[in-house]
């Protein structure tokens, strides 16, 4: 008897013992499985046509504002080309009206003044001499008549012509002017619509990143809209992980989590930003408490640019709380 109370005794200090270590020692982190994934950015072509260049490719990174990639535009460099002969001609219409007619023509209107006004000289001395004919009674007083008609015409040419001096020095009339300047004005957003079409035949990269994909080669026939590159910068790689209803209320949006994932080295930070409302995976089972820990939520968390980088799309990770 003595010696089985010694087994017992030594069996539950052993015991005792145990649990006493086991409850000294840290509790294992609880890890969420989950997967890193991308969202990249697809450049389009925003004109339909043939794809002349495509000077990147898979695995390349660019720069913000690099080339990508470029199509056929003659026919757009054309339309350029004549908007700016139609601007240039409405504008120099414009300032024809502004600035009245040209030297030259002036000075063959001043050349038909000083006529009219040497004619206006000889109608005047015409019809002194005739009147004084008249009174000596060596003309017909018709004679005089003849005379004196011939001044009064002489006069209205001369006033015409000075008129005309008068308004060629002018600019065009109000209205003229007004839809001169219109005209100019349309010329130029039609110059301008020409420009933006030309260069919607160039696409450079609106992000910096890594080119993803390319989904035509050159040569082939691009349509309107249709994505040529996919590049994915680092702001676009977050990492998708699944929590248990039990353990649902312990996340909350805008708290930080640890990424781990094999040969990361150091765990990754990353910021969470989505939790869904609705279970992820619903087996057909009742929401009892025996069942509720098989519901599992989807929750995004987003890293920093200069960590999503040691992260590729469709790599498993784990993730604990902090």
């Amino acid at each position: 008897m003595t010696i089985l109370f010694d087994r017992r005794s030594s069996l539950l200090s052993l015991l005792l013992v145990g649990c006493l270590l086991g409850g000294c020692q840290p509790t294992s982190p609880e890890f969420f499985q989950g997967y890193a994934e991308g969202e990249p950015v697809r450049v389009a072509a925003q004109q339909s046509g043939v794809l002349t260049s495509l000077t990147v490719q898979r695995g390349d990174h660019v720069q913000t504002g690099a080339a990508l990639f470029s199509q056929e535009h003659a026919q757009e460099a054309a339309a350029v080309t004549q908007s700016e002969a139609l601007l240039a001609q409405a504008r120099a219409q414009s300032a024809n009206l502004d600035t009245g007619k040209r030297t030259p023509e002036i000075a063959v209107i001043d050349a038909q003044l000083a006529d009219a006004r040497a004619r206006l000289r000889l109608s005047t001395d015409q019809l002194t001499r005739q009147q004084t004919l008249r009174a000596k009674g060596f003309i017909s007083a018709e004679a005089l008549d003849q005379a004196r008609t011939q001044l009064a015409r002489d006069q209205a040419h001369l006033a015409e012509i000075e008129a005309q001096r008068s308004s060629a020095q002018l600019p065009g009339r109000k209205d003229e002017r007004m839809a001169a300047v219109a005209q100019a004005n349309a010329a130029q957003a039609q110059l301008a619509q020409s420009q933006v079409r030309l260069a919607q035949k160039s696409q450079t990269s609106p992000v910096t990143g890594q080119v993803e994909d390319s989904f035509y080669r050159v040569g082939e026939w691009v349509g309107t809209g249709q994505p040529v590159l996919s590049i994915l910068p680092p702001q676009n790689i977050k990492v998708r992980f699944f929590v248990p209803e039990t353990r649902l209320a312990a996340i909350h949006a805008g708290e930080n989590v640890r990424i781990h994932c094999d040969g990361c080295g150091a765990p990754i930070t990353a910021k969470v930003r989505f939790i869904a409302q609705q279970a992820e995976y619903t087996p057909p089972v009742l929401y009892s408490e025996n069942n509720r820990h098989r519901l599992v939520y989807l929750v995004e968390a987003w890293p920093a640019s200069k960590d999503a980088t040691r992260l590729h799309p469709g790599q498993p990770v784990d993730v604990t709380l902090k």
